[in-house]
């Protein structure tokens, strides 16, 4: 029998690039700082080129310098971790529930993460005509104030950041019923606050309402929306606890437990 070739791993085809993958996995392995001598002969590399390397991956922050001639994983790493974490963990934990909801309600279902001024929808279910379920990353985006997810994102910021939003943006309107005035925002975040749910009344496009309620991670940190779509003169506030048990289930699944306080009610204090 003919055996199979053996599959080695792949390597960056930049050597620079794999010299720097070895350090950082040097780096991760222990909890201290390394010294550069230990790093050099556990990658194999050169003290000097391990130290150029390092001083560049010091100065990205990648990696941190609490002394000369130590190094450990720097703070940079923790702040992209946590952005993939909010990012693609939340989508993994939403499919099921997104299902659930989708079959009870029969309209789309929308999952969207905070991008800047903008809320950028990463996956959503809904019913082709055929009736098949389908789960697709959208990709799309919207400026926060005419979205329910979005003024979600908002209620969780304090007024000042509100204002500067405000500011930075002009609050353009899409519709009729948009809202471009900061007192009318400033009141329908409030709403938002005190009943953990945000709604767009055709305020980004005519015909369609959205309600949204707010997916939470372990520290209580506002990370996604979940949100109903439906003709404007569909949209049942019965779906609101089903909504909301969707969204808890998600939470749950990023480690948020029910006595955590929230950031819409620390918004709200």
């Amino acid at each position: 029998m003919k055996k199979s070739p053996v599959e080695l791993p792949v390597k960056p085809s930049v050597q620079v690039m794999e010299r720097m993958f070895q350090l950082i996995d040097v780096l991760a392995a222990r909890e201290e700082a390394v010294s550069l001598k230990e790093i050099s002969e556990k990658t194999g590399l050169h003290p000097s080129t391990a130290h150029r390397i390092l001083n560049d991956l010091t100065i990205g922050r990648f990696v941190d310098r609490p002394e000369a001639g130590s190094y450990r994983l720097g703070m940079r790493l923790l702040e992209l971790g946590n952005l993939v974490k909010a990012r693609l963990s939340v989508r993994d934990a939403a499919l099921a529930p997104m299902r659930q909801l989708h079959r009870l309600i029969q309209q789309p279902v929308n999952l969207s993460v905070r991008q800047g001024d903008e809320i950028v929808y990463v996956e959503r279910t809904y019913s082709e005509r055929s009736g098949m379920q389908v789960v697709r990353a959208i990709g799309g985006h919207a400026p926060l104030h005419l979205t329910s997810t979005g003024k979600l994102f908002l209620a969780a910021d304090d007024p000042q950041r509100v204002r500067a939003y405000a500011t930075r943006t002009g609050l353009p309107g899409h519709t009729r019923n948009s809202i471009t005035q900061l007192p009318l925002l400033e009141r329908e975040l409030g709403r938002a606050r005190q009943h953990g749910v945000a709604y767009d009344n055709e305020e980004l496009e005519l015909g369609v309402r959205c309600m949204a309620a707010g997916v939470f991670d372990d520290q209580g940190q506002l990370v996604a929306g979940l949100s109903i779509s439906a003709p404007a003169d569909r949209l049942d506030e019965g779906w609101i606890p089903k909504l909301q048990e969707a969204a808890r289930d998600i939470s749950r699944a990023l480690g948020f437990t029910p006595g955590l306080r929230t950031a819409l009610s620390a918004a709200a204090a």
